[in-house]
């Protein structure tokens, strides 16, 4: 017998409850991606997703892994971040937080300490007032070791 998921229960599964909690049709496939993306924080590619997913033999389309990606950006359960036109990531921590992107390796790592934003505030235009700041700062191997 099988639990019905959206029943009252002290033992649900917390990311199944998450996607609930969030106004989520659980689905299936959509299940088996929160499974995988939300394990442990990360940042990946939808591609990479997807290949995540093909390794451990789930039957999820590339486009599936594409539209459940842009619905948990929609619903706030990632963070979509933008390296170029051909390069995005989808970032499982969804706290703010700031990122260096390695041009060499194409990894990108989180800032560890929270970056002051009070040198963006002198330059705001007038009439506007600071909602975010999101940073990705580019770095490149050092090959003069």
């Amino acid at each position: 017998m099988s639990a019905n998921i959206t029943s009252p229960s002290t033992n649900r599964d917390p990311i199944k409850q998450r996607l609930i909690d969030s106004g989520i049709n659980l689905t299936k496939q959509r299940g088996i991606i929160a499974n995988t993306l939300f394990a442990r924080n990360q940042h990946v590619t939808a591609e990479q997703l997807y290949e995540m997913l093909n390794q451990t033999g789930a039957r999820v389309s590339k486009a599936t892994v594409y539209n459940t990606l842009g619905l948990f950006v929609r619903k706030g359960l990632v963070r979509e971040i933008f390296i170029d036109a051909s390069r995005t990531f989808y970032d499982s921590n969804n706290s703010h937080h700031h990122h260096f992107y390695n041009v060499d390796t194409g990894d990108l790592i989180d800032v560890k300490d929270r970056l002051a934003h009070h040198f963006v505030d002198q330059e705001l235009p007038e009439g506007t007032a600071m909602d975010v700041v999101d940073l990705v700062i580019r770095v490149k191997n050092n090959t003069s070791a």
